[in-house]
């Protein structure tokens, strides 16, 4: 199936605020400042003003700005990327503590061009902030590092308090959307993450408008269950580019409400949904429902 025109108006819920209030410059400066990059900018997110300026976060992007995969959904630069900088962990968790952070969400790109794809640079940097700011709740999104369970081992050993990987689509479309990357992969890589640390929290994410089908999403939500997938988010994609794949549909928010009820029904402790919504989208804010509804869940076991 070729692509076909993204629709050239966004629908009347995509209005987005813009906050350049002094925290929105605070942050700006502090990552300019540090030489840090985020994935708030790489990835060109809607939800940079409100998340920068109203709520006071960033989601860290580690190892560079240069990814070695080309996913076609993707704004960040693909090449081959530069050395490792080995005091980045530091850096970040310096970052954090100056502002004050109570949750703080790191990704990273793909970097097959290292041995272990980055999971130890992924694993100081969790020890790193929980070392300088250990009231601070640690969420990671990273790569599959090719099905690496040293690799993925290595970063669930660093405790983070929630481990992220995307499926980012649905099964059919993950060919056409993803680079070097496989539905089956990501699946296994949220398997080993449950059985290296049974008491982990797990994460995943889907973008719609892809060309998916809601059987599709249902299909991919259970797939995620299937791996004890705690939390799930579903967003909608924009096309970053014109080099990117365009959208095919635009999912209404009583239709993202729905499939947030679908998600919870499965068994999902927490389900954000939305068409602004994104991997680090609240994620504080999701955490600590996360944790509300977790004790409940247990004392309901009791």
């Amino acid at each position: 199936m070729g692509d076909t025109q993204a629709p050239e108006r966004l629908p009347p819920w995509f209005k987005v605020r813009l906050n350049t209030s002094k925290s929105y410059g605070a942050i700006k400066s502090l990552v300019q400042s540090e030489g840090l990059h985020t994935v708030c900018q790489e990835a060109r997110c809607p939800n940079l003003h409100e998340c920068w300026g109203t709520h006071g976060t960033a989601s860290f992007m580690i190892l560079g700005d240069t990814c070695t995969r080309r996913c076609r959904f993707c704004a960040v630069g693909t090449g081959l990327p530069g050395t490792v900088d080995i005091l980045e962990p530091m850096k970040v968790a310096a970052s954090v503590m100056k502002m004050g952070l109570k949750h703080v969400h790191v990704t990273m790109v793909n970097r097959d061009d290292l041995p272990d794809g980055g999971a130890s640079a992924m694993a100081a940097t969790v020890r790193a902030i929980k070392a300088r700011a250990p009231e601070c709740s640690v969420e990671v999104l990273t790569s599959d590092f090719m099905g690496s369970r040293d690799a993925i081992a290595a970063v669930v050993e660093s405790s983070p308090d929630i481990v992220s990987h995307n499926v980012e689509t649905v099964r059919r479309l993950t060919p056409r959307v993803r680079s070097r990357s496989t539905y089956e992969r990501s699946l296994l890589f949220l398997r080993i993450a449950r059985e290296l640390d049974p008491k982990a929290v797990t994460k995943s994410s889907l973008m719609l408008g892809l060309g998916e089908t809601r059987d599709e999403i249902l299909s991919t939500m259970d797939d995620l269950r299937a791996k004890d997938v705690d939390i799930v988010n579903l967003g909608q994609y924009l096309q970053p580019t014109r080099n990117n794949i365009p959208v095919q549909r635009y999912w209404t928010p009583d239709e993202f409400a729905s499939l947030r009820e679908a998600a919870l029904e499965r068994g999902f402790l927490h389900c954000e949904a939305g068409p602004l919504v994104r991997s680090s989208y609240h994620a504080g804010e999701q955490y600590e429902s996360f944790r509300q509804n977790l004790q409940r869940a247990r004392a309901q076991r009791a």
